[in-house]
């Protein structure tokens, strides 16, 4: 408990310090997880709710217009809208939420525990679901907004509150998962013709894993008929592009735990101190240029033609960011959008 009081104490002195420090941040600096840190507030505007994910993300629906914030190391994507459609399957090892505005997909064997946090002046909380990994690191956050149901966020607290308030949060360390095979041991032609015969974007996982390849490493084997790649500042300009053009564009940015998607126009393109920003009422995108190491063009076979998205990696091969024309199964890529991609190879 010592130990637990003097975090507290040394992020109180942090927030008077710099009042707009971010508890991500301030988690970095103190050397901890962010749940380690939000933990500390349980029995105070924090309180810890009982992981029963099916239940609790269907009560999401009743607390009206939202806030969703998914996030990884370089890029947070913010999206205004209401949970519709909540659907779990695989035994509950996958899900998604469905709908025009609010659309994630969803690994739950990766969370492991979630947080009500009541709005508080002296910390910059605002009324917040956050839903936390093994590793302590945030994996999805709904906020509330002006017009959310304040009564419906009460009542979800009060049906899922744990009987465990510990201010404790015990963060593991996850394990890498089983090693790439080298260049050398692919059977180049092989996975591209495999690549060739795709007929689904949602299988080329399972392409990823039959030859024991990274994503960037695929692209890079897959030769220039699947895969180039592209200038690191090409993205801004695509944005623009799209706005200016007003191409409605998806948007995927996800970690292990969530992916959320924003699909429709992008209108408002600002790079700030760092950041290209995507700023319109409805979607906010925010990417650390300096964390992108590579961008590809990537086209993949369907049964409805080729689809072709951009995609950014960091200097670790994960994925920063996707981004594909708006599209549905069943019907072709938008032309406009294809073009719009192809043209970043000059």
């Amino acid at each position: 408990m010592e130990m637990i009081d003097d975090l507290k104490t040394a992020w109180n002195e942090l927030r008077k310090d710099e009042p707009k420090l971010r508890i991500r941040d301030a988690a970095g600096r103190l050397g901890v997880s962010e749940a380690e840190l939000l933990a500390t507030g349980c029995g105070g505007n924090v309180t810890r709710l009982r992981p029963e994910w099916p239940a609790l993300l269907e009560r999401f629906k009743a607390l009206g217009r939202v806030m969703c914030l998914t996030r990884n190391e370089h890029a947070v994507h913010e999206r205004k809208g209401l949970f519709r459609e909540i659907g779990f399957f695989g035994g509950g090892a996958m899900g998604q939420v469905v709908g025009p505005d609010i659309d994630l997909r969803l690994f739950p064997r990766e969370w492991r525990e979630v947080f009500a946090v009541r709005a508080d002046e002296a910390s910059g909380a605002h009324d917040s679901v956050q839903i936390f990994g093994r590793d302590g690191t945030a994996i999805l956050k709904v906020f509330l907004q002006p017009e959310s149901d304040r009564a419906a966020f009460d009542a979800l607290i009060a049906e899922f509150a744990s009987e465990n308030q510990e201010t404790r949060f015990e963060s593991e360390v996850i394990e890498p998962g089983a090693p790439n095979a080298e260049d050398a041991e692919v059977d180049v032609e092989a996975f591209r013709q495999a690549w060739r015969s795709l007929e689904d974007t949602h299988a080329f996982f399972g392409l990823l894993k039959r030859f024991r390849l990274g994503r960037v490493q695929a692209l890079r084997l897959a030769g220039a008929e699947f895969a180039e790649p592209l200038a690191l500042t090409c993205v801004g300009p695509l944005l623009e592009r799209a706005a200016a053009a007003t191409i409605p564009i998806m948007v995927f940015v996800g970690n292990r735990g969530c992916i959320q998607i924003h699909t429709g126009p992008v209108e408002t393109i600002r790079p700030m101190h760092g950041w290209l920003n995507v700023l319109d009422p409805d979607f906010n995108l925010h990417l650390r240029e300096e964390g992108v190491a590579s961008v590809w063009i990537v086209r993949k076979p369907t049964t409805d033609g080729f689809v072709t998205s951009v995609e950014l990696y960091d200097t670790e091969g994960e994925n920063i960011a996707l981004l594909f024309g708006k599209r549905k199964p069943g019907t072709p890529e938008d032309p406009e959008w294809r073009a719009l991609a192809e043209d970043l190879r000059s």
